[in-house]
């Protein structure tokens, strides 16, 4: 079986949408892209981001 990906970091999230590390952390503060800590470490789901990429998409319909 495939090992899943459910969790990724901060910048494995940047790079899945092509925007810049400190961008990344901008869209989680202003609430645009939802992310959990897990201990001192700052995490974004695979689902948030496709999320965010289905309202960007919707947006520019």
């Amino acid at each position: 079986m495939p090992e899943l990906q459910i969790l990724m970091t901060v910048e494995e999230a940047a790079k899945a949408l092509s925007v810049g590390r400190t961008q990344m952390f901008k869209l989680i503060a202003d609430g645009a892209v939802s992310s959990v800590r897990i201990g001192r470490s700052r995490r974004v789901s695979v689902d948030a981001i496709r999320e965010y990429a289905k309202k960007l998409e919707d947006s520019a319909a």
